[in-house]
């Protein structure tokens, strides 16, 4: 069944909810705590997703660069491909920031509710990755890849992997192929560890719950759901405003045929919460539905399950300024231009299956200065915020199959429809 992977996270987090107070932080077995249980298990958990994450997201930019331009080059259908996966993805995040800054001041009290709750103090080692533009621009070009490796210098290693996919493109012959190869392994079998990661998730999720509701009892629900609001009001902003307007005046075709004929896709990413494994009826619908061309279906659709996940920006984008917040970093221009940047770049290697935001989410974390234990805190939320945005992205990658194949001049998109 599609659904019981997910039926099993939701039964976790209730469990989890429910388990933590009961036992609370003082409760033991044979002299040891339940909340230290929960504690370990829950580290190992977040260890085992940041050990992949930075050859997943090296891999995953690398491969998906270098196959655009195996197949189209930078220009013309890749060139546009590509384009429109940067515009939405940040007008996405623009649309997160505004309504965090519009609901700024009960967003923050929010977060700091949470923050008292888990008498956390401030962490401000951050100072210096926020104190000016300056310094956050000159992490995106590192003097040493190595040292960024070491370090997980995530802004210096993703324009590295640009970069390097580009110019994979550029080399032709036996040294092409081999390296195309040899990436292309390194993603799939990253995949693979995943996915076995994945498997541990029902567990991680209950020892993370339970934790964090083992220390704060219901404390915090209240706040979490202010949080979730801003989500879902974002998500409402980019699905039902600013992508069909880019359908209405880029494209120009009447944005509620595309939402007629992306039905069945958008349904099966609600109930799989998986990007790559909606992408069959993804590719399905643009063709039989929308009526784009095989050509870009099968180019636009696999590279938008792997980096063009807008709905996933915006929803780092907010988890991270929410946490920051919590921790007592001010939600200044300069802290949010930095998760502005790192939510942008770093979700064109996000994990397309289930939860796979929860990599981005510790690794944006971690180069702003905060522990990869935070995410604990919203844990809870994610799974239920899964669903509305993984049908969003699969949305935003269909609107722009559709905007590519208009800009390529194809005569047949919703014909069936009768478009004026």
């Amino acid at each position: 069944m599609k659904n019981k992977s997910f039926v099993i996270i939701i039964i976790s987090i209730i469990l989890g909810i429910i388990v933590g107070p009961i036992v609370g932080t003082e409760s033991s077995l044979f002299g040891i705590t339940y909340y230290s249980l929960f504690e370990l298990l829950g580290k190992l958990f977040l260890n085992s997703l940041m050990l992949i994450v930075v050859p997943l997201v090296v891999s995953s930019i690398i491969t998906g660069i270098s196959s655009m331009g195996e197949n189209q080059g930078f220009k013309g259908v890749g060139l546009k491909t590509f384009g429109m996966f940067l515009l939405t993805n940040f007008l996405a995040i623009v649309a997160g920031m505004l309504l965090v800054n519009i609901f700024l001041t009960p967003f923050t009290e929010a977060a700091s509710n949470i923050g008292k709750i888990k008498n956390i103090t401030h962490v401000l080692q951050a100072t210096d990755a926020t104190s000016s533009i300056k310094t956050i621009i000159l992490k995106i070009i590192p003097p040493n890849i190595f040292e960024a490796l070491s370090t997980s210098q995530m802004l210096g290693l993703i324009f590295f992997s640009l970069l390097f996919g580009y110019v994979l493109t550029k080399v032709e012959g036996e040294p092409g192929a081999v390296l195309k190869h040899f990436w292309k392994a390194v993603y799939e079998c990253m995949i693979k560890i995943t996915h076995l990661i994945m498997k541990l998730l029902p567990i991680g999720v209950f020892c993370l719950v339970a934790k964090e509701f083992a220390e704060t009892g219901f404390s915090s629900l209240k706040s979490l759901g202010f949080f979730w609001i801003v989500m879902m009001g974002s998500l409402a902003v980019h699905a039902l405003i600013t992508l069909p307007l880019l359908l209405k005046f880029v494209a120009k075709v009447n944005p509620f045929f595309h939402f007629k004929a992306m039905g069945s896709a958008m349904i099966t990413a609600f109930c799989t919460s998986s990007s790559s494994a909606t992408l069959p009826v993804t590719i399905d619908c643009l063709q039989k539905k929308a009526g784009v061309s095989s050509k870009i279906a099968s180019l636009v659709a696999p590279l938008g399950a792997s980096i063009n996940l807008s709905a996933s920006a915006m929803y780092v984008f907010i988890i991270s300024t929410f946490l920051a917040s919590a921790y007592g970093m001010p939600l200044s221009f300069n802290t949010q231009f930095t998760i502005f940047l790192l939510s942008l770049l770093t979700t064109l290697g996000i994990a397309c299956v289930p939860s796979g935001c929860l990599i981005t989410i510790i690794l944006v974390l971690k180069a702003i200065g905060l522990p990869a234990e935070a995410v604990g805190l919203v844990v809870a939320v994610d799974r239920f915020v899964d669903m509305f945005r993984t049908m969003t992205n699969v949305f935003g990658t269909s609107s722009c199959a559709v905007i590519v194949a208009k800009l390529e001049k194809e005569k047949n998109l919703f014909s069936n429809y009768n478009t004026p």
